[in-house]
């Protein structure tokens, strides 16, 4: 049992690693039998695998994800409710070593290279998230982690503009405790991640 575990634990992330960074290309078939021979397991660890990152919203009827526009605006509507109600969240209590951590991934994100940017971006949304202290939306939000990884990582490659100053504004509104202003900052900066994401998809 421990060693199917393990098998499907490596499929997995095997798996999920080659979709996020680009080496499985959207809407490529993924088969059970090619990669029980690629990576040496059978497959049944494999299958397992793949039903994980169908939930996770990676996988398509067996296809990496190509997401359609209406598929963009569903994923991001979901975000923005809960992402703006974190904010709100934060912005009515957050602790003063909390606000210094989110300063820290605005001026990491300021001076960082790329991949530094990103592991500083998705800092600073998570430590809003937490800031909710509700674990249902935690979760669901954690649920969608790998395809809102695939996001984050078009706006940070493509340079989005003014990505980091509106990371900025939030953090102030939130020091601030201006609750209202701060969720709709952050209504706003998922919304202009969406159009950024929209315009690519449609060239």
């Amino acid at each position: 049992m421990a060693k199917q575990t393990s098998a499907y634990q490596l499929a997995y992330e095997r798996l999920r690693d080659y979709i996020l960074n680009g080496e499985l290309p959207r809407g490529e078939k993924v088969t059970e039998e090619k990669w029980a021979e690629r990576l040496g397991v059978s497959r049944t660890p494999i299958r397992e695998a793949i039903r994980k990152l169908e939930q996770e919203g990676l996988i398509k009827e067996k296809r990496v994800v190509n997401p359609s526009e209406t598929d963009l605006r569903h994923i991001f509507q979901v975000r923005i409710l809960l992402e703006g109600y974190a904010t709100r969240c934060a912005a009515t209590y957050m602790s003063e070593a909390t606000l210094r951590q989110m300063h820290h991934c605005i001026e990491t994100a300021k001076n960082g290279e790329t991949e530094e940017i990103m592991e500083a971006n998705e800092e600073f949304h998570n430590i809003i998230i937490q800031a909710s202290n509700n674990p249902v939306m935690i979760d669901t939000i954690d649920r969608m982690q790998s395809i809102i990884y695939l996001f984050r990582r078009t706006v940070v490659y493509y340079k989005r503009p003014f990505l980091i100053d509106e990371h900025e504004h939030i953090y102030q509104a939130i020091l601030a405790h201006d609750a209202n202003r701060a969720e709709q900052l952050m209504k706003d900066h998922l919304q202009a991640d969406l159009e950024f994401c929209l315009h690519l998809l449609k060239q």
